[in-house]
């Protein structure tokens, strides 16, 4: 049995009308939260041939992309100005238009709140905006990376307020189909499928990720699988929302823990004076059993900082530690203090203090060549040098302002970077190794040059100037 034939049922169903209306991409696809994951695949779908909706509380977003203007770096304005004059996208404020979907995917923040205990507010609120025009066949999709049992915990009985029921129910897969499948009677499908968004990643192609989806029952997930189908060149089907959610977790968790290794090594290596970025380079060129793993003055994006914390506080529902998990993250989250301690020293040194110095940082998104600042290490070594008196300005020519966040009101401008203005600053901090930077002007034209990433590592001259942390 094909895998598109295996997608229906011998008598006709909601679901066989749902994967036929996708299959021949007559379904209208709703998106809920159009940032850094949302916008991307409601493009994704609208490029597809799906008439695509785009849903977004925040006016500034919706009306920016009525105007075809892009606030995300690696998106252009003409692909949103396409999309929308083909009449394949259309961003709006009015949820009530989600009745008019077929699918409904959500895709909104899942933050930590100031406890570092889950924030599903915003999934909460989703749910409950769905629920209130939730109609029999729709497919509801939860994308938003959260802990194991979320889709189901959560969302399900919100959603479930409709009066309308999808009772979640075991199935296996095998070849990527579902079997043995439980017989139920679902009014609507839900199911997990999480996002694995790469920015700055212009090698892999967004389709060619594969898809991992997980329904709470057998009919769900088909109907999960046929949506994404249409989009990725690969799905991979699993026996459940909760172990979609743990894949998501699970690969952030492998992420963060060999981060917080190389970084505790990083800080061991500099008090034994070895060099650990020789170290690394010289291990990768081991072609088995090791992945090379970089330090840094913190973690930054998403979901690295924030999904350990979401594994280890689901475990302990089941009386469970995750040590090793927790110290992982304790690490990861000390690592910007460290830097401020790391400038100060270097400071005290050429005899300045800390609280009467000049520092430009250069850098403030969490990782090269993008423009997101979420959960970025730079924020966190801003807000610590300012509070101990320190002067801070910041340059970085994918974010030209810093607005107002959840965490940090730093509201600074980026300043310019040239031969004149560096020599203005008492010190350099290199956070973020945006290529574009010239490194060698860079250490010519400071008096001295903090390097947290290994930016300067090929520049010759000047090196007396370079303090690594």
């Amino acid at each position: 049995m094909s895998s598109t034939q295996s997608l229906y049922r011998n008598e006709e169903s909601s679901a066989d009308r749902l994967c036929e209306r996708i299959l021949n991409k007559q379904a209208k696809v709703g998106i809920i939260g159009l940032g850094y994951v949302g916008l991307p695949l409601a493009l994704a779908f609208a490029e597809n041939g799906f008439s695509t909706t785009g849903f977004d509380v925040d006016d500034a977003k919706v009306q920016s992309l009525q105007q075809g203007a892009s606030y995300i770096g690696h998106i252009p304005d003409a692909l949103i100005i396409k999309q929308i004059e083909q009449k394949r996208f259309q961003p709006t404020g009015y949820f009530a238009k989600l009745r008019e979907m077929d699918v409904v995917v959500v895709c909104v923040p899942t933050p930590l709140d100031a406890h570092r205990e889950p924030d599903l507010s915003f999934i909460r609120d989703t749910a409950e905006a769905i629920s209130v025009v939730l109609r029999p066949g729709q497919l509801v999709v939860l994308e938003s990376t959260t802990y194991p049992g979320t889709t189901e915990e959560v969302m399900l009985p919100i959603l479930e307020r409709s009066e309308l029921k999808c009772p979640p129910a075991a199935y296996s897969v095998i070849g990527n189909e579902v079997q043995n499948e439980s017989e139920v009677e679902s009014d609507f499908f839900l199911a997990f499928s999480p996002e694995r968004e790469d920015p700055g990643n212009k090698q892999t192609e967004r389709s060619m990720i594969p898809k991992v989806v997980g329904g709470v029952n057998g009919t769900s997930a088909r109907a999960a699988q046929a949506l994404y189908a249409q989009v990725f060149h690969v799905t991979v089907l699993v026996s459940g929302s909760r172990v979609a959610e743990m894949t998501k977790i699970l690969e952030n968790t492998y992420r963060c823990v060999n981060i917080a290794l190389v970084n505790e090594l990083k800080l061991l290596c500099m008090r034994a004076g070895i060099n650990l970025w020789e170290v690394i380079e010289a291990a990768k060129t081991k072609p088995f059993g090791f992945n090379a793993f970089y330090p840094g003055p913190g973690l930054g994006g998403h979901c690295i900082p924030v999904d350990p914390f979401y594994l280890s506080w689901k475990a302990k529902e089941f009386e469970f530690t995750t040590r090793f998990i927790e110290l992982a993250g304790e690490i990861n989250t000390a690592m910007p203090d460290h830097v401020v301690e790391g400038v100060a020293a270097a400071l005290d040194q050429r005899g300045k203090p800390l609280s009467r110095s000049r520092i430009l940082i250069l850098g403030v998104a969490y990782k090269r060549d993008v423009d997101d600042t979420r959960e970025s290490p730079a924020l966190r070594i801003i807000d610590i040098l300012q509070k101990r008196g320190a002067t801070v300005e910041y340059n970085d020519p994918y974010v030209p302002y810093l607005a107002k966040m959840r965490k940090y009101d730093l509201r600074l401008t980026s300043a310019p970077l040239g031969s004149d203005s560096l020599k203005q600053f008492d010190c350099v901090l290199i956070v973020t190794d945006h290529s574009s930077y010239d490194y060698s002007l860079i250490v010519k034209e400071s008096l001295l040059v903090i390097d947290t990433r290994n930016a300067t590592g090929k520049v010759r001259e000047g090196r007396d100037k370079i303090v690594h942390l």
